[in-house]
């Protein structure tokens, strides 16, 4: 129900859009968001959107780097990644809920895909 892409090897300071693409349903949740997981190391919050009111939170290590979106017609949530950092490289998730409380928890989200891999290279 969520299809993560994008993914890809990147120099250092380089960009990469990923996507998220989801059923109806999963769209339709109050909550979209992007996760990340490098090896050895937990899952961690990225950036999650809120459908209800358009409110956006980022993770302090991404922010103004990172930007999420939605695009209601084709059911996608992007993740625009910019100045790209070695220690961004990591599996990247996307994950749907339906409240926006709790949303740097992984633990809280019902849905996810099935990750798409970043790696930059120095």
């Amino acid at each position: 129900q969520l299809q993560a892409s994008g993914g890809g090897l990147v120099q250092a300071g380089g960009s990469l859009r990923l996507s998220c693409a989801a059923s109806g349903r999963t769209f339709s949740s109050a909550v979209m968001a992007w996760f990340r997981q490098g090896p050895g190391t937990e899952r961690e919050f990225v950036g999650a959107l809120s459908r209800i009111d358009g409110s956006i939170r980022y993770a302090d290590s991404v922010k103004g780097r990172f930007t999420i979106s939605r695009d209601n017609a084709k059911l996608t949530v992007y993740l625009q990644t910019n100045s790209l950092k070695p220690e961004d490289a990591a599996v990247y998730y996307c994950a749907s809920k339906g409240l926006w409380s709790s949303i740097t928890d992984p633990g809280s989200y019902g849905y996810w895909g099935q990750g798409t891999q970043v790696t930059v290279s120095s």
